[in-house]
């Protein structure tokens, strides 16, 4: 009989740590804000780069640790979330406050170091949006999303005012273009996850919080304004139309897989644009970095 694995292990309790992160949603805020850094800059200066980044990787895990803090009795009730750290006892309450904050201190202090106090600022409302706002306001109803998608869509503009200490109209195109393409990112998960957050009591879906039509056209006409909206960054000068014409194409694909809702209300119809949303967003920066650079 093989030896149980004692909770205190320092590896077991590392994996969980590292679970609690949510280390690829974490990695893809701080990319978001590394990109605003790179294309607020002229000639970016790589160290303070660095910095920005794990700062804006450290608050975002810090956001999340709180998320799960607050949801840990809910995760118990759905499928996707059952075996995180909190409900599975890995870790206890106590002890993901404490690397919370831990996080959060760190996160906070680069940032005071390197960026400014405007960037200070809008990093801490991003993260009592996510973590105090957003997280109850899902039990209540879709105005979750839209208060959700503000600290979604701030990362890009943090590393820009990270650079210049203010917000310009570039800004707020960056700022923008992530803003929208929170909803129906947020909606395709939704759809997708629509039987586990109804154990929940999670009411994300827009209209009467269905996966029926009504979801099925808001999905699609929030897709279709990021074809418009990605075309911006070139019209303003902030990059070049290589990058348009990849946003443009990305775009339409992405709103071709919104159709698919259209035609059946089941949960896989929605997993081309779960799948298609992740892969949008990066793609577009890339390129957006690629002209820029």
């Amino acid at each position: 009989m093989e030896k149980a694995i004692p909770y205190n292990r320092f590896s077991f309790k590392a994996k969980a740590y590292f679970e609690l992160l949510k280390f690829r949603l974490s990695a893809l805020v701080a990319f978001s804000c590394a990109f605003g850094f790179v294309l607020a800059s002229q000639e970016p200066n790589w160290s303070k780069l660095a910095m920005v980044f794990l700062g804006g990787f450290l608050l975002s895990g810090a956001s999340v640790t709180i998320n799960q803090i607050w949801e840990k009795d809910l995760d118990k009730l759905m499928s996707r979330t059952k075996l995180r750290p909190l409900p599975t006892e890995r870790i206890s309450p106590t002890e993901a406050w404490i690397f919370a904050f831990a996080c959060l201190a760190i996160g906070v202090t680069l940032l005071i170091i390197y960026t400014n106090w405007l960037t200070v600022g809008l990093s801490l409302v991003s993260m009592v949006l996510y973590s105090f706002v957003y997280t109850p306001l899902k039990r209540v109803g879709p105005i979750a999303v839209f208060i959700g998608a503000i600290p979604g869509a701030l990362p890009p503009l943090l590393g820009w005012t990270a650079v210049t200490g203010t917000i310009g109209y570039e800004a707020a195109i960056i700022f923008g273009i992530q803003f929208i393409w929170q909803f129906p990112h947020f909606w395709a998960i939704a759809w997708v996850s629509d039987e586990d957050y109804k154990k929940a009591g999670f009411k994300l879906l827009p209209g009467g919080g269905q996966r029926d039509f009504n979801t099925a056209i808001q999905i699609i006409i929030y897709t279709l304004f990021l074809i418009p909206l990605g075309l911006l960054p070139a019209k303003f000068g902030i990059t070049g139309i290589n990058s348009a014409i990849i946003a443009t194409v990305c775009g339409v694909l992405f709103l071709a897989q919104t159709f698919t809702l259209l035609k059946s209300d089941d949960k896989k119809a929605g997993l081309p644009i779960m799948f298609g949303s992740f892969l949008y967003l990066p793609i577009v920066q890339i390129a957006y970095l690629i002209d820029k650079i």
